[in-house]
């Protein structure tokens, strides 16, 4: 349990404390309750209790809004991605995908394939669905995987050169230090995708589909060549 709190005095006979405190819940729906407080000393008159009502409401606001933001990105970082499936066959499951929700990162099947090796693999995946796969430290390393759909799915660390990605979906996926040395993006949705410290070098934009915010981010990234930045309109 946190507490946060502010004074205000109106003379040296009157002071008020406010505090909110963040204690911690075990719902993923509300990870926080705020409980908000208010002390003083003295009210000597009912303009003034009525003055510090209104000073507790827009104090306690301010304080629980800081109280979230401060609170927000430790819950974050607290998150833990599942166990490796103990599922002997957990890689072969790329080579069918996952059929619904693809959109929204819902699934009928969980596909873990992490650290799972498909180099070079040239006709399994095309146009599969793979939404909220579990990527990291795999490798798709000269993989044709143009058409496939990948919303929300986990790629930090996953290994991607020369990777064909022409006309697929790449939606809010997590590529984070992964590997995209010569990955081809020709007519490919990018949107809400991250690439925080990938290596884009000679990766291909053809006619890349991404929106305004997301190419400003993507622009960001000085791995990716001048025929690249060109191709994306990075200025």
């Amino acid at each position: 349990m946190a507490t946060l709190s502010a004074s205000f005095s109106a003379n040296s006979n009157n002071t008020t404390r406010f505090s909110v405190q963040i204690n911690p819940t075990r719902s993923s729906s509300s990870p926080v309750r705020l409980i908000c407080s208010a002390a003083h000393n003295q009210v000597s008159t009912n303009e003034s209790s009525c003055c510090l009502k209104g000073l507790k409401t827009f104090t306690c606001g301010v304080l629980a809004v800081w109280a979230v933001t401060a609170a927000s990105p430790v819950i974050a970082a607290n998150q833990r991605l599942p166990p490796l499936s103990t599922d002997p066959d957990r890689c072969e499951r790329a080579f069918t995908g996952n059929t619904i929700g693809q959109a929204n990162g819902v699934y009928d099947k969980p596909i873990d394939l992490r650290f799972c090796d498909y180099t070079n693999e040239k006709t399994k995946m095309k146009g599969k669905s793979l939404a909220a796969a579990l990527m990291s430290g795999a490798k798709f390393d000269g993989a044709d995987m143009s058409e496939v759909v990948m919303s929300k799915a986990f790629a930090a660390g996953a290994s991607f050169k020369g990777t064909d990605f022409t006309n697929a979906v790449l939606d809010r996926v997590n590529f984070e230090k992964a590997d995209l040395q010569g990955a081809i993006f020709k007519n490919t949705v990018l949107s809400g995708s991250t690439f925080d410290k990938a290596n884009l070098k000679d990766a291909v934009f053809e006619d890349t589909i991404i929106g305004y915010i997301d190419l400003q981010k993507l622009c960001n990234n000085t791995t990716i060549s001048p025929d690249g930045r060109a191709e994306l309109g990075c200025r």
